[in-house]
């Protein structure tokens, strides 16, 4: 990173990474071109999961290249005046996997449906019941992970 005083630690980052519910998955899409799209995740143990579809544009990028990075946005705070914006992001990098392990996929569904709808395990059991079937399961092994926070942030915090 160029601006090493703007650099969040990495326990901040995962802070920012644990507390979000959404981000975006890029990946290298049909014909090499890039492919971004915003989904929901959870993140637990130095990993981040995902679910979706059986099918899609998606998980065909994953099946071709097991090479992405994932954006989440923590604060985006424009400042007209300033013609500045007070922001912080995370950024991991790493490889995607789809996980067919059942007891795997089980588990990862009532983490994700834990981090959206926690202590609701009756209704989360009968969700799993219901769709588990019809869902994929992804695991994203954060290789590296970097984040930054505007100047103006860093001197509120005094650091």
């Amino acid at each position: 990173m160029r601006r090493k005083r703007q650099q969040l630690s990495d326990a901040e980052s995962v802070d920012i990474l644990k507390k979000a519910t959404s981000g975006t998955l890029a990946l290298l899409g049909d014909g090499g071109y890039p492919y971004s799209v915003p989904i929901s995740y959870v993140y637990s143990d130095g990993q981040l999961y995902f679910h979706s579809a059986l099918t899609g544009h998606k998980v065909d990028a994953i099946r071709n290249c097991d090479k992405a990075s994932f954006c989440v946005i923590d604060k985006d705070d424009v400042k007209p005046e300033k013609y500045t914006t007070f922001f912080r992001s995370v950024i991991a990098f790493g490889k995607v996997h789809i996980v067919e392990d059942d007891a795997e996929r089980l588990r990862i569904a009532r983490l994700l449906g834990n981090h959206y709808n926690p202590h609701q395990d009756e209704a989360l059991q009968k969700e799993i019941e219901n769709g588990l079937s019809r869902m994929l399961v992804i695991r994203f092994n954060i290789e590296h992970l970097t984040g930054k926070e505007s100047i103006e942030l860093v001197k509120e915090r005094g650091v």
